[in-house]
């Protein structure tokens, strides 16, 4: 099942984060940052959950935005899915789900950027859509 994310998915969620960049479990929930997540009408939470476990995730974004007639444009991030459920369409289902928010929305466009270097998940984003002909991505690092 593709949802969004739910008050009461805060741990699962960290747990599945393991799976991104080697990213540790946190010593303690951050419930305060979750509270004030949750309460946010433009940051979304795709969730792919099977047999009551969240096996694949990303963040969606929607960023107001004065130029393109008004229409705001859609960011996504932390995109992972738990390393025994790879290569299932589960990934490509959440950044589906992300997608028609983004739509529904009235986004102009969506994007997002990745460190990886790894051929397999490059055709993966491509095969979902993204392409990374059009715009070049550039990190500070704060």
């Amino acid at each position: 099942m593709i949802r969004l994310a739910q008050e009461n998915d805060l741990s699962q969620l960290l747990q599945l984060y393991t799976h991104l960049h080697d990213n540790p479990m946190p010593d303690e929930l951050p419930q305060t940052l979750w509270q004030q997540i949750m309460a946010d009408p433009n940051h979304h939470i795709v969730v792919a959950e099977l047999d009551g476990q969240l096996v694949s995730s990303c963040v969606l974004l929607i960023v107001p935005n004065l130029t393109r007639g008004q229409r705001p444009y859609a960011w996504v991030e932390n995109v992972v899915t738990h390393s025994d459920y790879r290569k299932q369409g589960i990934g490509s289902a959440v950044l589906a789900f992300a997608k028609d928010i983004a739509v529904q929305r009235g986004c102009y466009k969506i994007a997002l950027m990745t460190g990886t270097k790894q051929d397999e998940t490059l055709r993966f984003y491509e095969s979902a859509g993204y392409n990374c002909a059009d715009k070049r991505g550039y990190v500070q690092w704060l």
